[in-house]
């Protein structure tokens, strides 16, 4: 009987840290990509792009411990499914560095998240 309830107060600790870990899974996180310093009409700054466009996908589906098997296939799934969501941005300003025009006011930017 003695040796049942600290086992029971380590399966309630665990539960209470699990969680928030899985509740931050739903949480939608976005970082900001600047291509301001990019020509995007050449290959190497589209290469640029895409390599910030990784490490944000990174930030943004970053989980708690990517050493658990189905955490870690999670995280990736969570990384390129941003990666994904991005690419219609990136293809929108390739085309327009390939045919610019003047605009004002706008910032060279776009926006990874995940959810």
């Amino acid at each position: 009987m003695l040796k049942t309830i600290p086992a029971l107060a380590a399966l309630a600790v665990a539960a209470v840290l699990v969680v928030p870990t899985v509740s931050q899974a739903n949480e939608t996180n976005s970082v900001r990509v600047s291509y301001a310093d990019l020509n995007l009409a050449t290959g190497a700054g589209q290469r640029i792009l895409g390599g910030r466009i990784k490490f944000a996908a990174r930030v943004v589906c970053e989980f708690e411990d990517s050493r658990q098997l189905d955490v870690a296939n999670a995280t990736n799934l969570c990384r390129n499914d941003a990666i994904d969501r991005a690419q219609p941005q990136v293809e929108a300003a390739i085309a327009a560095a390939r045919h610019p025009t003047v605009t004002v006011g706008y910032a060279a930017a776009l926006v990874v998240t995940a959810q």
